[in-house]
């Protein structure tokens, strides 16, 4: 696994909790070269590959069922306008490819949402894509029910590497129409090193390790997440998970995080209106805050726990394995 994103967060956890579970991590720059992967891991005595499609042909051995997993999809044509020159040729050529190479090498092929299964279902025309929701440990992610809270003073996190893709473009705008109560914290990301033009209404709290992370979400009040595309967030399950309202917006798998008007709100991609007044609204409801955070908390009880995902990722891996022997 390359390094540096919630990919590999996801798969550092089921090592954590699968016995015979190991991940190889590489750092994400060589993938400027390929085929020096293909080297990765190549001692080890592995039963079976799970690793993601972009790479994935690179690890395919004989004999060794694959399982790829999708964790998101961004080579289609709608996320040109959210992507480089560089990004843009880089995906519509070699990435494809090598996507398209190891799908066809692969056993078994899981999404991390049914919006990312169906898109990529879509996209390279295959079927049987199983879907395995993202799943967090809620004990550690939980709510600070001690914690003093202001009417007076609301702490907003945008949490994310500081991209097009995640909606940064629209912070500021949205800043800019946000009551001068509220304060914006945001993150610089797992591979950002940046910060955003000064600002009097936002603070950077820089890179945050994941554990620290917890600590963080239970200082803010609302999650705002103007994201473009997202496979499965881990950001918006955690902070969920920590009672925290989202306002995010109405597009890929969003919807079957956040049911909108209850867990907090579904706006319109781009709009910078909604979102300030959407922010705004729950600045000035404090029983609206905490309903809306109670909501969160028990959905990711019942559908998006670490114990879950593990069990399903277990039986996936079991039923491979018998199917190969």
């Amino acid at each position: 696994m390359a390094t540096g994103n919630g990919a590999y967060v996801v798969h550092k956890t089921l090592e954590s909790e699968l016995k015979n579970y190991r991940v190889i991590p590489y750092n994400p720059f060589l993938t400027l070269m390929p085929p020096v992967l293909y080297g990765l891991g190549r001692l080890s005595k592995a039963r079976l590959i799970h690793t993601t499609p972009d790479y994935g042909l690179f690890h395919v051995r004989r004999k060794i069922p694959v399982i790829l997993t999708f964790h998101n999809y961004v080579l289609d044509v709608f996320m040109k306008d959210y992507s480089n020159f560089l990004q843009n040729t880089h995906y519509q050529t070699d990435l494809k490819w090598f996507t398209r190479l190891s799908v066809n090498n692969a056993s078994v092929i899981t999404a991390v949402s049914e919006f990312t299964a169906k898109l990529v279902s879509n996209e390279l025309a295959i079927d049987n894509v199983k879907v395995i929701y993202n799943g967090i440990n809620h004990n550690v992610f939980y709510p600070d029910r001690f914690r003093n809270r202001s009417d007076n003073e609301i702490k907003v996190l945008f949490c994310g590497n500081l991209t097009s893709r995640k909606g940064v473009q629209w912070l500021l705008p949205i800043v800019s129409r946000l009551s001068p109560k509220i304060t914006v914290f945001y993150t610089s990301g797992l591979r950002s090193k940046t910060k955003l033009p000064e600002n009097s209404s936002m603070q950077c709290l820089g890179s945050i390790d994941y554990a620290d992370m917890p600590a963080v979400y239970n200082e803010m009040d609302i999650l705002l997440f103007p994201t473009v595309r997202e496979g499965l967030s881990l950001a918006a399950i955690e902070a969920m998970a920590c009672g925290l309202p989202i306002v995010t917006t109405y597009c890929s798998s969003l919807p079957e995080l956040v049911d909108d008007g209850k867990g907090g709100f579904l706006c319109p991609l781009g709009d910078v209106h909604t979102f300030a007044d959407r922010i705004n609204r729950l600045a000035d409801d404090a029983l609206l805050r905490r309903d809306m955070g109670e909501y969160n908390r028990e959905r990711v009880e019942k559908t998006f726990t670490l114990v879950r995902m593990v069990k399903e990722y277990k039986l996936l891996f079991d039923e491979a394995l018998d199917t190969a022997n």
